[in-house]
């Protein structure tokens, strides 16, 4: 199960930006039509029962920008963190996957990055990051991670790849609705896919190219800025699932369509299943301090068990 934040055109047969420049959208920068996906974060209350806990918040920020050459091209998409994770060393480092109490308490001296908290957060705050490629073929869309390992190209990335400002997912959860007295040792959280390493998210590119551009102009370290595009307003629509027979926005039927995967398949409690819309925002960062495998551009695994979202803008 994931959650999706952005155009709603978006479809398992989905290609191009134009085609999501062609729905409506949940992003609140208007011209900001992309996709953004992530894997279900769960509660497990027993063997069988899992509660799904929303995103307080979801952020999308758009880092390194001193370090881009090229703005994202049409029709890019890309997958950080891999599904089938099961320990920290099956992460790659580049992809930054981190969970950690937003408020504390901090997790122990040597505890794996990418592992849920042993200890219940503060007030039930719970946080996440993944980064995704920065560099990209302009032409084939094939993307990487940029990195020393590239050296001595000057800006890191492999041959053939321009960098890209680097797109980073962070992701805020309150666990004091489904686990009131928090935990101590193993946290009793699961993601859809598995243990917390298999953390991963989707994008798809639907910025209008003009705001793609103009999102290389923000400048100086630390500097938020939002993205001006020739859109001024929201569309005057209202976002739909396009494909509401490809994938389910209900829980236990989720549940149901992989019964086959490692999530027991016997009676979730659905009345325990927060509905509230998670408040999300999508930012420009330009920072010197945030540093910077190689995949084709392949059909984005966020495409079934479809749960809209909607997303606001940092001013």
């Amino acid at each position: 199960m994931h959650s999706f934040f952005g155009s709603d055109a978006v479809t398992v047969n989905t290609t191009t930006s134009e085609e999501l420049r062609a729905g409506c959208h949940t992003n609140d920068n208007p011209n900001d039509y992309s996709v953004y996906c992530m894997v279900q974060t769960l509660a497990s209350l027993g063997t069988y029962e899992r509660i799904p806990i929303e995103p307080r918040y979801f952020k999308a920020y758009y880092i390194g920008i001193e370090s881009a050459e090229i703005p994202y091209p049409e029709d890019f998409k890309t997958v950080a963190g891999s599904a089938s994770a099961k320990s920290q060393a099956d992460v790659d480092e580049l992809t930054g996957v981190q969970w950690f109490c937003e408020y504390g308490p901090a997790k122990a001296e040597g505890a794996d990055v990418a592992a849920f908290p042993t200890t219940g957060c503060d007030i039930g705050r719970l946080q996440s990051l993944l980064l995704f490629h920065d560099c990209v073929n302009p032409n084939t869309l094939e993307s990487a991670y940029s990195g020393r390992h590239n050296l001595p190209r000057v800006n890191r990335c492999p041959e053939g790849m321009s960098r890209i400002p680097q797109l980073r997912f962070s992701v805020r959860f309150d666990t004091s609705e489904a686990l009131p007295d928090g935990w101590s040792g193993e946290a009793p959280l699961q993601l859809a896919s598995g243990p917390s390493y298999s953390w991963h998210g989707d994008f798809i590119n639907g910025w209008v190219p003009e705001a793609a551009k103009n999102m290389l102009q923000a400048g100086g370290k630390r500097d938020f800025q939002a993205v001006k595009g020739p859109l001024d307003k929201q569309p005057a629509c209202t976002p739909k699932d396009s494909e509401p027979d490809n994938g389910t926005s209900d829980y236990e039927e989720s549940l149901l369509s992989f019964q086959n995967q490692a999530l027991p398949v016997a009676a979730a409690s659905s009345s325990a299943f927060s509905t509230a819309a998670a408040a999300a925002t999508t930012s420009v960062v330009s920072s010197a301090s945030d540093a910077a495998a190689t995949s084709s551009p392949a059909a984005t695994g966020c495409k079934r068990a479809k749960r809209a979202r909607r997303t606001t803008w940092d001013a």
